[in-house]
């Protein structure tokens, strides 16, 4: 027996043609889809967003610093209306009456109203007056006229353990 042995070489992977490869539709690792709306990223997604270019960037960061001048600008001299008040002390006299005394800053020409409240234990409001502090001579208080005292009292429904002055505003 004269038998030849023939080594056959069959490659270890199949080669196939270009054309057949764009034949082969993909499927999505996701949804083992082959749709073509699970495999586009776009249809899924929407397009992908387009990158802030450095001059838009420039503009926005000029606005924000723009803006955030006006507002510290506003902050310190916009919302002072010319009045500050503060606390001096109070006295709760009875269930039906709170004494409290406050100074006053403003122009001495110039008129105010103050809110003066008293309140309860648990903050409940059982007083409420609105105080007008009229124009005052320069000799009166202290800082030619600017600063003042009050006192305002106050009828409660109830027993008050606090009383403040909540704001001063100018009356025009």
């Amino acid at each position: 027996m004269n038998a030849k042995l023939v080594l056959v070489q069959r490659p270890f992977f199949k080669v196939r043609p270009a054309a057949a490869l764009a034949e082969q539709t993909q499927v999505d690792a996701v949804t083992n889809s082959d749709s073509s709306a699970a495999t586009s990223l776009t249809n899924r997604y929407g397009s992908p967003k387009r990158k802030v270019t450095k001059k838009t960037r420039k503009i926005f960061i000029i606005v924000a610093i723009a803006l955030a001048v006006v507002w510290a600008l506003w902050v310190t001299f916009g919302s002072n209306d010319g009045v500050t008040q503060k606390d001096i002390s109070y006295k709760v006299v009875d269930s039906t009456m709170t004494t409290v005394d406050f100074a006053v800053t403003k122009s001495p020409d110039a008129t105010a109203r103050c809110a003066v409240k008293a309140m309860d234990e648990s903050f409940a409001v059982v007083g409420w007056k609105v105080v007008t502090i009229g124009p005052n001579g320069k000799d009166v208080g202290a800082e030619n006229g600017r600063t003042t005292t009050n006192r305002a009292d106050l009828r409660t429904d109830t027993l008050a353990v606090t009383g403040i002055v909540e704001n001063c505003w100018i009356v025009k």
